[in-house]
């Protein structure tokens, strides 16, 4: 019982990307692989994997806050700590204030509005998002944060454009190519979506929550064996194969990845009798 609060918090993960943030983060605001830049005060630090130091972290930086909340570096530190905290609407209350003293600042703008893809504001976010870029300076991040919130509201299709387009200037990008599969899978298109996640989860730049959304489409398939080898990537076998089982009770719970799940592999139509 020890380590069932790992495992939840993988699955969480998985679930902000699939249902929250779609489930992406999508990976839209929950990655912490976007581009985040700080202050040359405040440089962007790493938010640390354990609980405790992510805590400590997130204190750290908070009492840096309250004693100057305008400082864009400090800012982002402190809401990459709240968001691994998973207090996603403080965060973007702290990035708003930043944004408010700092209004010609994009790369702050664009960290704000991937907050608000995280605590669900998808109308408030696309607004803010939407100004984080110009048609010359377009960003890899705000465009693959846009695609999930095209797949939240349904709209695939767009949300496939949108991370194509994040490719062509990040290629290979594996928090994009994440996204990019989960909507895959949401088009009931699963051999592709499989594809698309073995290639981020087997780049070296990706880490615990893309090898779990691809364990997903790797369970939705049916492929029970190589998703546990893929969550082993992360935790020992039996933790492995315990989450596993935890994303086949999710599937079994969730009418949206049922209906994915009995879709035709080939996407072929029923043969007709007669």
């Amino acid at each position: 019982m020890q380590n069932q609060p790992a495992r939840t918090t993988r699955l969480a993960t998985l679930t902000c990307f699939a249902f929250g943030s779609l489930a992406i983060s999508l990976i839209g605001g929950c990655s912490s692989i976007h581009d985040v830049t700080g202050s040359i005060a405040a440089p962007s630090q790493t938010v640390p994997r354990n609980d405790a130091d992510r805590r400590a972290y997130t204190s750290e930086w908070g009492n840096r806050y309250t004693s100057n909340p305008s400082d864009v570096g400090v800012a982002m530190n402190y809401a990459k700590g709240l968001k691994s905290l998973g207090r996603y609407g403080q965060a973007a209350s702290v990035l708003q204030v930043a944004v408010m003293h700092n209004p010609k600042d994009m790369d702050l703008r664009a960290e704000y509005g991937k907050a608000l893809v995280d605590s669900g504001d998808l109308v408030q976010a696309s607004a803010v998002l939407n100004n984080a870029q110009t048609p010359d300076h377009l960003s890899w991040s705000v465009l693959s944060a846009q695609g999930t919130i095209a797949d939240q509201t349904g709209d695939h299709n767009h949300a496939q454009y949108l991370y194509h387009q994040a490719l062509q200037i990040s290629p290979n990008e594996p928090s994009v190519l994440s996204n990019l599969g989960l909507s895959y899978a949401l088009s009931k298109n699963l051999p592709q979506a499989e594809q698309v996640l073995a290639q981020a989860a087997n780049d070296p730049r990706s880490d615990s929550r893309i090898r779990q959304n691809y364990a997903l489409v790797l369970s939705l398939e049916g492929k029970f064996n190589q998703a546990e080898q893929v969550s082993a990537r992360d935790l020992p076998p039996s933790e492995a194969a315990a989450n596993v089982a935890a994303i086949r009770q999710m599937i079994a719970q969730s009418n949206t990845w049922r209906d994915i799940q009995n879709v035709h592999p080939a996407h072929q139509p029923p043969h007709k009798k007669g």
